[in-house]
C-alpha cells in the first residue's frame, strides 16, 4: 500500500478520499500541513519509496523538502487552488484519473530551487507581491480567493511600495530600485494563456526578473505588455531586467518573501540555488499519453 497523505483543510478532501479509497492502492492519513513534513520524514525512515501527497502547492512543497535528494518518489493528488507544479508536470486534475496515475505513472526528474536552505519548487517573490499576499489574505474569506486577488491588485497599483536591492548574479553585482524581484524554478511565461507556468522546453535554472519601473501605473502597464507579448519582448526594454542563473543572492530590508504562493519569515541577505533533478515525481506513463 502506498501512504497518501490529505491535508483535511483543502477544499476537496472529502473527494481525495473517495478518490483514493477507489483505486485500492493507497493507506490514507490524514495529516494537518503543520505535521505533514514529520509524518513524510517518519514514513521514509521506515522504508516506503512512493508516498502520495493530496494537497495544494503549499503540502507538496513541505513534503518535497524531506524527500528531495532521497529518491522516494512523490505522488500528487491535484487539491489546491492552483496546482501549479501538477499542471506543469501535465497531471490530471480529475482526482480518480490522478490518483490512478499516482498508482501506475513512472517517476520524472524535477528541479527545485532553495533560499536560505528552504527548498521550493515554483515561485519566489521579495516586495510587492508580498504586499499583494497580505492583503488578499485578509480580503480572502469576505470575498473569495479571486474577488480578493482583484481587489488587492487594485490597491497595490494605489500604492506601490518601492525598495532598494543588491543582486548579484553569477558573480556580478547589480543593484536596483523597484517593487519587484521575482524569481521561478526553470525558465517562466507570463504571456496568456500559460501565465506563470514554466515554458515548455525552457531553459533549466533560476529564471530572475527584476522591475526597473517605480509608480504604479508604469508598473501596471508593464505587467499589461508582459501578458501581451511575454517575458522576452519585454526583456528586451528597459522596464525589465530578466536572467537565467545557477545562483543569486537578494539584500532586501524586507524580512518576508513568498515562496510557492506563501508568505514565509526570511532573513536577508537571500541566498537562491538552484538544485536540478532533486525530487522523484510520478507522472503519466509515456506509452500511455
Amino acid at each position: 500500500m502506498i501512504p497518501a497523505f490529505v491535508n483535511p483543510r483543502a477544499g476537496n478532501a472529502a473527494a481525495a478520499r473517495t478518490a483514493l479509497e477507489a483505486a485500492g492502492a493507497f493507506e490514507i492519513r490524514e495529516i494537518e500541513p503543520a505535521a505533514l513534513a514529520a509524518e513524510v520524514k517518519t514514513t521514509i525512515a521506515s522504508g516506503a519509496t512512493r508516498v502520495l501527497v493530496a494537497g495544494g502547492d503549499g503540502s507538496i512543497g513541505a513534503a518535497a523538502s524531506v524527500l528531495s535528494g532521497t529518491g522516494v518518489e512523490l505522488a500528487i493528488l491535484p487539491c489546491g487552488t492552483l496546482n501549479h507544479l501538477a499542471k506543469d508536470l501535465e497531471l490530471p486534475l480529475d482526482l480518480d484519473e490522478a490518483a490512478d496515475v499516482a498508482q501506475h505513472g513512472e517517476a520524472r526528474s524535477v528541479d527545485a530551487a532553495t533560499v536560505n536552505g528552504r527548498l521550493f519548487l515554483n515561485t519566489s517573490a521579495v516586495g510587492a507581491y508580498v504586499t499583494f499576499v497580505r492583503a488578499r489574505e485578509r480580503l480572502e474569506r469576505r470575498f473569495g480567493y479571486h474577488l480578493a486577488s482583484f481587489i488587492a491588485g487594485a490597491r497595490l497599483l494605489w500604492r506601490l511600495p518601492v525598495f532598494r536591492v543588491y543582486l548579484q548574479t553569477e558573480g556580478v553585482a547589480r543593484e536596483y530600485v523597484t517593487p519587484l524581484v521575482f524569481i521561478g524554478v526553470g525558465e517562466r511565461e507570463l504571456k496568456l494563456p500559460t501565465l506563470g507556468a514554466r515554458i515548455a522546453g525552457g531553459e533549466s535554472g533560476l529564471h530572475v526578473m527584476v522591475i526597473r519601473r517605480r509608480s504604479g501605473a508604469r508598473t501596471l502597464a508593464l505587467a499589461l505588455a508582459a501578458v501581451a507579448r511575454g517575458v522576452d519582448a519585454v526583456a528586451r526594454t528597459p522596464a525589465m531586467d530578466a536572467f537565467l542563473v545557477e545562483r543569486c543572492r537578494i539584500e532586501p530590508r524586507t524580512h518576508t518573501a513568498a515562496i510557492d504562493g506563501e508568505l514565509v519569515a526570511v532573513s536577508p541577505p537571500l541566498e537562491y540555488q538552484h538544485v536540478p533533478g532533486c525530487l522523484r515525481v510520478i507522472v503519466a506513463n509515456r506509452a500511455s499519453v
